[in-house]
């Protein structure tokens, strides 16, 4: 920094400060908060040249005019002023022309015009050129991409999330939380990826930085140290880059809630040393679903429903099978998982391993999964279930054909780790599919969207079955075979000032409060999943339970019964008609001709 020029720009630009809205527990590392003024600093150091040519052309051209005398109209011999000569070079090196000023020139004036009509053409050609070259170095770009990156960032006014990893699930997951009017920042090292983020269609614009997630200085950068950044999702598909995000985030910012993907249980450990992130295992949350699935079909069903978010229709109610042999072909992360599972629940299993694996199982069959000789041996004949679990989806296909070949009623189950594999595992139609990206990205989604919606998915496993499909039927009946609209209501006096003296008596029944306030002997559209008060909460309670002052409640039916309830919330004649079916005038004037009728 010893050139007096750039010095002055750093002076100009820098800031050593701390930021005013900054949290005072710690401070961005000084090279990350320098880095949006790079793009000045990158421009100076490679237009310093050009530009000293440029000056220096001007310079020389305009003090050469002054010394060059001319002749006014009588013939009389006139030196031209600095102005006029800066004047003159002004419009001639800029390609303007106005002509000769303020007398006609002589020709020893028109030929030192002419020499810097010729330097300042050769000047702006450097200049020009050294420019287009500078554009397009991939640091410049990366320089100006950071710069409006932080603008952006900086310019939040609203609360965010830093989504870090914009692979399949962030792609799902942001799709998701756009919908729902929440804003997000992305970070990935892959710049295809932030590419995408730009060409998709989202409601609002994205900020998306194309840099390692892992490195502190750019998560400062994605606003980790921003006022209104409320969590982190750590989704990439390196577990140690997600590992070093919720460190990064529980040392720096440690009262912000975390979510963090892994497939190893040595990194979910080590994750879970630094405060209390959550962290999903895709593979881990297979198997506990697949025991579901065994144990009880319908609540399986209700789970998957509620994670796909609104719109989605009904998945169907599979029949695994519930007791029997299964074949396990893949003994990775995933299978080891899965294996587990089953044998926890009493079932026998095979597995079946490939010959490039170092480190066998005891009980393993050595061999290739669509091989008929090793299907055999594994049992597949009578066997009632069989997993595909390797990482690649071409040997998954390959393994679920062999299967089916051998055992036409076997229930399958398959791992699919691209998306781009998911035409062909459709037109395949397997019992259970597994899409790693779609379990976690369904995960976070239902943590993300409605708290009170992920402690009811947590207490789905713990009812009976008949239980999850009389939910079903009550859902089916009221919001049809498609998932609408979510939402929380609580029953406090600001947002619910209508129903505090309804709710002091004692009386207050769910079953009248969703009743239409346009024709109260019909219902509204919507079911209540779960009802929070005092840290207890009733699941699905029933028409008849009593409802109490600052109640929260999860609903789900149409954005019209939505808009119907929030009336009864607000407006005490709705709420009266809605309660007892009376007509209680609303207005100032209705009141007082219905006391003189009276």
């Amino acid at each position: 920094m010893t050139n007096p020029l750039l010095l002055f720009w750093y002076r100009m630009f820098s800031d050593d400060r701390p930021a005013r809205r900054r949290p005072a527990r710690w401070r961005v590392p000084l090279a990350s908060r320098r880095q949006p003024s790079a793009t000045i600093f990158l421009v100076m150091r490679r237009m310093r040249a050009p530009l000293i040519v440029l000056i220096a052309i001007f310079a020389i051209s305009t003090v050469g005019l002054t010394l060059i005398p001319g002749q006014d109209l009588e013939g009389r011999p006139w030196r031209m002023g600095f102005f006029d000569a800066f004047y003159v070079m002004s419009y001639t090196a800029s390609t303007i022309g106005f002509g000769e000023i303020p007398y006609p020139f002589t020709y020893n004036q028109r030929m030192w015009v002419t020499i810097s009509i010729y330097l300042t053409v050769v000047g702006w050609a450097y200049a020009i050129g050294s420019l287009l070259a500078l554009v397009q170095e991939r640091s410049f770009r990366q320089a100006l991409s950071l710069q409006h990156f932080t603008r952006k960032v900086q310019r939040l006014n609203e609360p965010f999330l830093i989504i870090a990893g914009y692979g399949r699930t962030g792609e799902l997951l942001a799709g998701s939380l756009d919908a729902l009017g929440r804003r997000f920042v992305v970070i990935d090292r892959d710049d295809e990826r932030i590419d995408d983020l730009y060409t998709d269609s989202f409601h609002a614009d994205i900020p998306g930085l194309a840099a390692d997630a892992g490195d502190p200085g750019h998560l400062a950068i994605a606003g980790l140290d921003h006022p209104h950044c409320e969590g982190v999702l750590a989704l990439t598909d390196d577990d140690e880059t997600n590992l070093a995000v919720i460190q990064t985030a529980a040392l720096l910012r440690p009262e912000l809630p975390t979510i963090a993907r892994a497939v190893s249980p040595t990194v979910s450990e080590r994750m879970r040393a630094f405060g209390t992130p959550t962290v999903v295992n895709p593979f881990d949350r297979f198997g506990d679903h697949l025991r579901i699935a065994l144990r009880a079909p319908a609540s399986y069903q209700l789970m998957t429903w509620l994670e796909s978010g609104p719109g989605a229709p009904l998945p169907p109610r599979g029949s695994p099978p519930s007791h029997g042999h299964w074949v396990m072909c893949g003994y990775g992360r995933f299978g080891r998982e899965v294996t587990e599972d089953l044998r926890a629940e009493g079932l026998d299993v095979a597995i079946i391993e490939s010959r490039d694996v170092t480190d066998h199982q005891p009980d393993a069959i050595i061999g290739s999964g669509y091989d008929p000789t090793v299907l055999a041996a594994a049992g597949i004949d009578e066997a009632v279930g069989f997993v595909a679990g390797t990482d690649n989806d071409t040997t998954n296909l390959s393994l679920v054909i062999a299967a089916r070949k051998a055992n036409p009623k076997v229930f399958v189950a398959a791992r699919q780790n691209k998306a781009a594999s998911a035409s062909l595992f459709a037109a395949i139609d397997v019992d259970s599919l597994l899409v790693p990206a779609d379990v976690v990205a369904h995960e976070v989604y239902a943590q993300l969207s409605a708290p009170l919606m992920w402690r009811f998915l947590q207490e789905v496993p713990l009812r009976d079955d008949a239980w999850a499909a009389g939910v079903i039927d009550r859902l089916m009946e009221l919001c049809g075979e498609h998932l609408q609209s979510l939402w929380k209501v609580r029953l406090t006096p600001t947002e619910a000032p209508a129903l505090q003296g309804w709710l002091g008596t004692g009386q207050a029944r769910l079953g009248d409060l969703l009743r239409n306030p346009d024709e109260r002997e019909e219902r509204l559209h919507t079911v209540a999943l779960l009802l929070a008060r005092s840290g207890q909460i009733e699941v699905a309670p029933s028409d008849d339970f009593l409802l109490q002052r600052d109640d929260e409640l999860l609903l789900v039916g149409w954005p019209s019964a939505r808009r119907l309830l929030d009336t009864t919330l607000l407006v005490d004649a709705t709420r009266a008609y809605v309660v007892s079916g009376r007509y209680v005038p609303s207005s100032w004037i209705w009141r007082r001709l219905s006391r003189r009728a009276a």
